[in-house]
């Protein structure tokens, strides 16, 4: 049996820990998961049978950057690309002749940014993926 979850995660099932007693935490991507739990690096997620645990680098709660920059960079990534997008998009509707902002621009913009977030989020968490795999 395989008790690695292809993420670095160990597979603990309820039958061995049937309670987990820390407190729910809503940080952190559920992958699925019906609740997750954190102590300090230590993240938990439940799923119907079992758990997954694994060690973050830095505790979400108390190094929020750290955490992003080491354990979650697909966010951060995702995040700078998509204002990126939004500063381009705006700017290129600002520089245009009639210098008038309407609601369709602000859509524009916002669908700019959110696509370009949705996709740089895919491509890294892919790459990220494929890293775990080697």
């Amino acid at each position: 049996m395989n008790f690695l979850d292809g993420e670095g995660g160990v597979f603990v099932p309820k039958s061995v820990r049937p309670i987990i007693d820390y407190k729910e935490s809503f940080l952190g991507s559920k992958k699925g998961a019906k609740r997750q739990f954190r102590r300090g690096n230590l993240h938990i997620r439940e799923y119907q049978n079992y758990y997954t645990l694994h060690m973050d680098k830095a505790d979400p709660t108390k190094d929020p950057v750290g955490h992003l920059l080491m354990d979650a960079p697909e966010y951060l990534l995702a995040s700078l690309i998509g204002l990126k997008a939004i500063q381009h998009t705006a700017c290129g509707i600002l520089k245009s002749e009639d210098n008038r902002v309407s609601v369709n621009d602000f859509c524009k913009v916002f669908q700019a940014g959110t696509s370009a977030a949705i996709v740089s989020y895919a491509v890294s968490s892919l790459i990220k993926q494929i890293n775990w795999g080697t």
